[in-house]
């Protein structure tokens, strides 16, 4: 299954306060494999980037004044995305600014399947730090470029993020269990599994006589 990681980076928050899109990122998962197709852009978001979103990101306005404007990409993002399950973090704040842009070009918001994956790790990790940076440390995700958020980035940390929080399984120690109820068909779900093997009573008696005889030879050597 193909799949999308998505990030963006805005001039705010709020959309309902007129903030806007400056920044997409997309990478292509095949199978959870990361592909060479990716899709990355800065926008001229035609307002001043908040002095908080500068912080974040680091793209000025002079930066930005000089990028295309979204709906001289948004056909092409449309058609990247198409078909796609979205996998994104946070998945409430980018989608509204999205939407809003797509709305602003004249097009209809985005229907794709969505996995949040701040959803997965509050359920996996109740309790926890779960934002990008926590759990890349938890992963043990080397993060040490992440100085600013920059969209492709944050896709390339998301997409490890992701594949730790939907295959790293507790395993487990049930061994009696598992020798009753393991065949074919759940093996491959069993991330641990031994089985303990008991030795019969001939079995116990050789070896009894092998102890007594060494240790007689290794007493009197």
């Amino acid at each position: 299954m193909k799949e999308i990681v998505l990030d963006t980076e805005t001039t705010g928050i709020s959309v309902k306060e007129g903030h806007r899109i400056v920044e997409i990122g997309c990478i292509e998962l095949d199978n959870l494999i990361p592909t060479k197709n990716k899709f990355h852009c800065y926008l001229n978001p035609e307002r001043k980037v908040s002095d908080q979103a500068l912080k974040v990101h680091g793209y000025n306005d002079e930066f930005l004044s000089k990028q295309k404007k979204f709906n001289e990409i948004g056909d092409e993002f449309i058609k990247f995305i198409k078909d796609r399950r979205l996998i994104i973090h946070n998945a409430e704040f980018d989608l509204a600014h999205l939407n809003n842009e797509l709305k602003l070009f004249g097009k209809k918001p985005i229907e794709n399947e969505v996995v949040d994956t701040l959803v997965l790790a509050r359920d996996k990790f109740p309790g926890s730090q779960v934002s990008l940076d926590a759990l890349c440390k938890r992963f043990r995700i080397d993060n040490s470029k992440r100085v600013n958020h920059t969209a492709l980035l944050d896709c390339d940390l998301l997409s490890k993020v992701y594949i730790n929080l939907i295959d790293q399984k507790e395993p487990t120690l049930d061994f009696q269990n598992n020798s009753r109820d393991i065949n074919e068909n759940n093996l491959s779900i069993i991330s641990y599994f031994k089985k303990v093997v008991l030795p019969t009573k001939d079995e116990i008696s050789k070896h009894k006589n092998y102890l007594k005889n060494n240790m007689k030879k290794n007493y009197f050597s």
